[in-house]
């Protein structure tokens, strides 16, 4: 590690790469990085810049064993700063207030009960998502904490979903980067040359290239392989168009989905957050009538029902349809069928693709798999989606009710 010292302060040398991410503005940076690729350079680099300014820093590693070279690096770096030092509790004090401690992740119940102004996560995909979601996140809160995540991918858990989070461009509190190790200039091409021929490709595209890869509990398998579809700015004359809607809650999105019927192809995806429900109905509204849609067929559970009421009130052929545990499954199931079999073509949407390949389930005790996004993700596009397949495999619906809220086909 390079290092200059200025009037007593140490300074941490970093890449251009390194920097950009450094500088970036996100509250909350996930770096997803090849071994040696130098994410414990930067994560250096921020801690010590965070305690020089006299902020509450925090470490955390999977193990203890795993964080002994970071700890060994950061007492050298601060060696002629410290104010204060306790090498049983991996504890630093700066002569401004400002801590920085190394944490273990091993027991999530210990990482509670303190406000931090910077986590920083070392080989996050190796930590348990309780630590994350239930432990640290909460711990930034009463301070407007940050956050930086740093690892080499371990399948597709919780972080990769906050990766895709990071990549969502209308969620400017988080920003995601990856980085293979050969960005860094430093490691010898021969070294990389050597690591491919002697891991699997499965484990190189891993380890080196920092590739995210399917692990058994995604949903949709074949996102990747599925049809695009041709961007277009209207409607064909005589053909059949349809429409899904996942109306928002609290910290979700409307999302509104466009599927043309006849060439099974999306045409249209509408994705916002809006505070009036006056203001989303005539977005909803304006993007059916711009298609010409025939059908649509809207979540009526919560703020559902009133919103379709209004819409059917316009005039806009809306039937509801209620979400609930046994009628979610067939819903997404015959989405699955639909993607596996190459039969929908989808937009070349970041978003609509990180859902989607993001879902997952899990079995519950009688053998039924339960849908759902992971912790931390949204799946508004993928049941605005699926709402609007539902319409385009099947024959016209016929507006109504039947028993429980559920649409009837004529």
């Amino acid at each position: 590690m390079e290092e200059t010292r200025s009037a007593g302060a140490v300074r941490i040398q970093l890449r251009s790469d390194q920097q950009a991410i450094k500088d970036h503005p996100a509250r909350f940076k996930v770096v997803a990085c090849g071994r040696r690729w130098g994410k414990t350079t930067l994560g250096l680099a921020l801690a010590v810049e965070a305690a020089q300014a006299g902020q509450r820093v925090w470490w955390v590693a999977p193990t203890f064993s795993m964080a002994f070279h970071p700890w060994r690096d950061m007492k050298h770096v601060l060696q002629d700063e410290w104010a204060y030092k306790l090498e049983s509790e991996h504890f630093i004090e700066m002569p401004g207030g400002g801590t920085i401690t190394v944490k273990s992740a091993e027991d999530p119940a210990s990482l509670r009960g303190v406000g931090l102004d910077l986590v920083i996560v070392d080989e996050a995909a190796f930590t348990s998502s309780e630590a994350w979601f239930e432990a640290l996140r909460p711990a930034l809160s009463d301070r407007d904490g940050r956050a930086v995540l740093l690892s080499t991918p371990r399948g597709r858990n919780w972080f990769w979903h906050v990766f895709l989070r990071g990549q969502d461009e209308l969620n400017s509190a988080w920003q995601s980067w990856q980085h293979p190790t050969a960005h860094n200039p430093r490691i010898p091409k021969e070294d990389i040359a050597e690591a491919r021929d002697l891991l699997s490709e499965r484990q190189f595209a891993q380890e080196y290239e920092a590739q995210f890869l399917e692990d058994g509990s995604a949903v949709f398998h074949l996102v990747a392989q599925a049809p695009r579809a041709p961007q277009r700015s209207e409607p064909q004359p005589g053909h059949r168009y349809v429409m899904g809607v996942d109306w928002g809650r609290a910290e979700d999105y409307t999302v509104a989905a466009v599927l043309d019927a006849d060439t099974r192809e999306m045409v249209a995806l509408l994705r916002f957050r809006e505070a009036l429900w006056s203001t989303a109905r005539a977005r909803i509204a304006g993007l059916a009538r711009r298609w010409h849609v025939q059908e649509v067929l809207a979540e009526a559970n919560a703020m559902g029902e009133p919103n379709i009421e209004a819409l059917r009130a316009e005039g806009l052929p809306v039937t509801p349809f209620t979400t609930t545990h046994s009628s979610k499954g067939p819903l997404i199931e015959q989405l699955v069928k639909g993607i596996e079999e190459g039969e929908i073509a989808l937009l070349e949407d970041e978003v609509l693709i990180g859902e989607l390949e993001a879902y997952t389930y899990e079995v519950d005790r009688y053998g039924t798999p339960r849908y759902f996004a992971p912790p931390g993700q949204h799946d508004d596009t993928v049941i605005a989606l699926a709402l609007a397949w539902k319409l385009a495999v099947h024959p016209r619906l016929v507006l109504g009710i039947l028993g429980g809220g559920d649409p009837f086909w004529g």
